[in-house]
């Protein structure tokens, strides 16, 4: 299943976030990594399409006064979702290899 670029630095953010990972602090830390900040809506579209594909789960956590009795959306990377970063990562590697002086590889 395919995943587009900016759905693979959602799913990147929300694996680095764990069981923090839920819409804001997502958008917050897309625009620290990236410079860019995505509008809400546009993140809440990627992490439906991620919770489609399988590659994210969502749970609600409690509602709370801070947030007017809203309850934050929780984001967790499924084992799918890990797959399919590793499938993006070793394709952009095979890729690299393959343009001189660029070297994309970390650590083995």
């Amino acid at each position: 299943m395919k995943l587009g670029a900016f759905e693979e630095l959602v799913l990147l953010s929300v694996g680095s976030l764990k069981e923090q990972a839920y819409g804001v602090v997502i958008k917050e830390m897309l625009a620290e990594k990236t410079g860019k900040s995505p509008s809400i809506g546009a993140l809440h579209s990627a992490l439906y399409r991620l919770e489609d594909k399988g590659y994210v789960t969502s749970s609600e956590g409690g509602a709370t006064a801070e947030r007017g009795g809203r309850r934050k959306k929780f984001y967790l990377l499924t084992s799918a979702g890990r797959n399919a970063l590793i499938d993006a990562n070793r394709l952009r590697l095979e890729f690299s290899r393959n343009i001189e002086g660029l070297n994309l590889e970390f650590g083995e």
